[in-house]
């Protein structure tokens, strides 16, 4: 302290001329007074003050301490405060200035220093006031930790202010904070019984039970405050309860405390009527919103950001963009909020290099991102592939969110998670596998093992999914999967024809009862049975539901489109129209594939050229492909040539793929070096395209072709994908690729085929040498033929399957001729039913007959 004294002694004179600043018409040191503290500017002024109480030993004299004390805390410098509050006993100071130092830590985000600050005003033996308890409870709210609130509430008790209103609200309003719904429920229990309690006790309840996902509770809440007259509500209730309307999507509860508002005269009110707007919005009545909007006397950014984002949300971006244009030409600031929803809105619609240039314009308007900026930009780059923009929003998000700060709000968890997904999507698995590993196991939640699991199901290896769901189900610190986790898993099954494992899920989720209350997840499992080969379940799955949407019919019109039942998947769309459902195009592309595979030629022309007419759905490429599809497996070449240059756009690859498969299918050369040379044109590098028409050449003996091809491939770099074939056994999946004796029992297999063949020879069988496509003899053909990896998979599912047990065999690429001949005569010395996937569709073989009927 003398120290202090000495150093400000020294620098008096120096000093005097900016102390005098603040009295322009003194000429010698001015007497302190209190006004000299209301007019002083900055810190350094309030250093000047306070050298000079010291020099004329004001320092100690009432009420200058506390003014020094509260001038230092209003100019941020707590640490000053904090050392004076330390020079003075109880007796002489309030303990207003403890609490304004308190408080002032809550305001600048330091809550854990207000609980440090409380902790020593006790050990310096102050009494906190019911203020002091009140920025407690804040804090331990802000933490957020319920320990620390609990401490706090403990302490509230024991210093006998548990029936003081303030304080018990402030008590309300951290457990509801803390997601302690129940306490808060106990706290406000007890205010009710002993009759201490106001307005803002009923509004911290209804809050805390938004704040903790009960919205039903807080409806009912200000129902028995409003309705039942206990307290008259005001802007704060009315807010709080439109909030929860929003959350359930409630419109009729919306519209009921609309009306309430209207009559108690509250509706102009601005920060009700942006609740409205929201709650309209977020119901998905964008005209009722756009009309409360409009009839708004004053809006400010909240107002607009919310009609920006309610039309973003729903898919109306032209509206949301036509809001925006007119907030840019009102001068109206835009906010981080304002540019995120025109971002989603673009990621949403998978419009990823407009959400791009969007991104950019507000970086140069000095907006800067926060994480839901980052995430909804990841996902339009996800949308469309943009890999390099992505890993550049990786590195700016390292800068902005990443940057090993304390996550209090899970952002830096959400774009981790919103990184792994973007990286998945692009196709990058390893850098998301990377991306997961990297986060600790304690700091995973359940979207960080969906993300990953997901990205495996649809852009990886399946299988790896798989392994992931178990880790995630079986790990120590026990993540239950939610409905999507589940979903992801199922898509997995249906990816690798998993029967097993897929019932296995299926049982999961009987146990944990998810499909009692989530249809996407019993689409997922429809869609799992059709593509595991149980068509027959995936039927009594869909009998079993009690809502249907349009998904659901589809997934089951595409199962029974796989396995070649074209009537069932005609019966299944005739009854989703009495059901009330409108088709769209993804229903008649499911319609238009299961006529091509159930040789339905007739009734796919006909809906074909009925739907544009009948349903008003305009033909996409999709559709053309299934029509080239339908009329080439039918022999009828000329005719899917006429339909693609009768087509509307430019044919897409996938158009010429199917008439090249065609060309495959009836050895038509002519037409297939049409379809190769318009593939060309377009720049397809599918490696299948250039297989077919080797595959073609090969058939027609044209050898010089052949090696044609295979040199253009060698030389654009197009590399063939390695055939394959999995069979499903009990012990998992075995994998066999052609000529394949890298499995244990690679004798017995090999010898249980040659018995396999010579069996079915007497039958009829006949080696189909046109699918060895290779140069060589007939009698090396032969050998070629025998190592399919079709054969192998069925000769080891023959070795370890139970008589009578199905044997499932999938396959990557579209089943060898041969092997379906082979197959189908094995069916009739043998009680297993033999259920083959290829790429393109399901082959049940039973007692000599295949379900494709020829059309595959």
């Amino acid at each position: 302290m003398l120290l202090r004294y000495s150093t400000l002694q020294k620098s008096y004179r120096q000093n005097l001329r900016s102390l005098q600043a603040l009295v322009p018409f003194s000429t010698s040191p001015p007497r302190i007074t209190l006004s000299l503290f209301r007019h002083a500017t900055g810190l350094r002024c309030i250093r000047l003050l306070h050298g000079q109480l010291l020099v004329q030993s004001l320092f100690f004299t009432p009420p200058f301490p506390s003014f020094l004390i509260s001038s230092y805390i209003s100019r941020n410098s707590l640490s000053t405060a904090l050392s004076l509050l330390h020079l003075f006993r109880p007796s002489s100071l309030p303990v207003f200035c403890w609490n304004l130092l308190i408080q002032r830590s809550l305001s600048l985000g330091f809550p854990r220093d207000a609980t440090a600050h409380f902790r020593s005003l006790l050990r310096r033996g102050w009494s906190p006031d019911e203020y002091t308890f009140t920025f407690l409870l804040k804090a331990g709210a802000d933490v957020p930790d319920v320990r620390y609130g609990r401490s706090a509430h403990k302490v509230v008790v024991t210093s006998g202010f548990e029936g003081n209103v303030f304080v018990c609200n402030a008590a309300v309003a951290m457990y509801g904070k803390c997601g302690e719904l129940e306490d808060a429920r106990k706290v406000f229990g007890g205010m009710l019984r002993s009759g201490v309690w106001d307005l803002v006790s009923w509004n911290s309840i209804v809050a805390a039970s938004v704040q903790c996902g009960d919205c039903e509770e807080a409806i009912r809440s200000f129902g028995r405050m409003s309705l039942d007259n206990v307290v008259k509500g005001d802007e704060v209730s009315l807010v709080n309860v439109l909030s929860a309307c929003a959350a359930l999507e409630d419109f009729e509860k919306g519209k009921e405390v609309h009306c309430f508002a209207a009559r108690q005269g509250l509706s102009e009110d601005l920060f009700v009527s942006n609740a409205l707007v929201d709650m309209y919005a977020k119901c998905g009545r964008l005209d009722d919103a756009s009309m409360v909007f409009h009839r708004m006397a004053v809006k400010d950014v909240v107002s607009w950001n919310t009609m920006v984002t309610g039309f973003s949300q729903v898919g109306r971006l032209d509206e949301a963009l036509e809001i925006f244009d007119k907030m840019r030409e009102g001068q109206i600031k835009l906010n981080v909020v304002t540019w995120s929803a025109v971002i989603a809105g673009y990621a949403q619609r998978g419009c990823g290099h407009e959400a791009l240039d969007v991104f950019r314009d507000m970086l140069l308007h000095g907006s800067k991102p926060n994480a839901i900026t980052l995430i909804s930009l990841l996902s339009g780059c996800a949308s469309i592939g943009a890999l390099t923009q992505g890993k550049e929003t990786h590195c700016y998000s390292i800068k902005c969110v990443l940057n090993g700060q304390d996550d209090r709000t899970g952002d830096a968890s959400s774009v981790l998670n919103a990184l792994i997904d973007m990286y998945a999507k692009c196709k990058s698995v390893v850098f998301a596998r990377m991306m997961f590993e990297a986060i600790p196991p304690k700091d995973r939640n359940v979207v960080t093992w969906t993300v990953m699991i997901g990205g495996y199901a649809q852009h990886g290896e399946a299988n790896d999914a798989l392994k992931l769901f178990s880790d995630m189900v079986h790990q120590d610190n026990f993540m239950k999967p939610n409905s999507f986790t589940i979903s992801c898993g199922l898509m997995a099954c249906g990816r690798l024809a998993a029967l097993r494992v897929g019932r296995q899920i299926h049982a999961y989720i009987l146990r944990n009862q998810y499909q009692s209350t989530v249809l996407h997840v019993e689409n997922c499992l429809i869609d799992m049975y059709s593509k595991s080969g149980d068509i027959e379940t995936a039927r009594a799955v869909f009998d079993s539901l009690r809502t249907r949407n349009s998904v659901s019919w589809t997934s089951l019109m595409t199962g029974y489109g796989m396995h070649g039942r074209g009537e069932e998947a005609l019966w299944v769309f005739q009854d989703m129209r009495k059901a009330g459902l409108v088709p769209d195009d993804v229903t008649f592309v499911v319609l238009l594939y299961a006529c091509s595979h159930a040789g339905m030629v007739d009734e796919g022309v006909e809906y074909f050229n009925n739907m544009e007419k009948d349903f008003g759905v305009v033909p996409r490429a999709e559709h053309y492909a299934c029509m080239v599809d339908l009329l080439g497996r039918a022999g009828r070449l000329g005719e899917a040539v006429k339909i693609i240059k009768a087509m509307k756009m430019e044919p897409t690859p996938v158009v010429w793929v199917a008439l090249l498969s065609a060309c495959r299918l009836h050895g038509n050369v002519d037409f297939a070096e049409y379809a190769a040379n318009k593939l060309a044109e377009v720049q397809s590098d599918n490696d299948g395209s250039y297989t077919l028409l080797s595959n073609i050449y090969a058939s027609a003996g044209q050898w010089k072709d052949v090696a044609r091809v295979r040199s253009l491939m060698k030389h654009t770099g197009v590399r063939k994908r390695p055939g394959w074939s999995c069979l499903q056994g009990r012990k998992g999946a075995t994998t066999f690729y052609a000529g394949d004796r890298t499995h244990p029992l690679s004798d017995k297999i090999y010898e249980a085929l040659a018995a396999l063949i010579r069996r079915i020879k007497p039958l009829g069988y006949i080696p189909q040498m046109s699918f060895a496509l290779h140069d060589v003899d007939d009698e090396e053909k032969g050998d070629l033929l025998s190592e399919h990896s079709e054969k192998l998979a069925l000769a080891y599912g023959i070795l370890i399957s139970s008589p009578g047990e199905p044997i499932r065999i999938t396959k990557n690429l579209r089943v060898c001729g041969d092997c379906h001949s082979a197959m189908t005569y094995a069916s009739m010395i043998f009680e297993h039913e033999i259920i083959l996937r290829d790429s393109s569709r399901f082959h049940h073989f039973k007692n000599g007959t295949c379900s494709c009927r020829g059309y595959w």
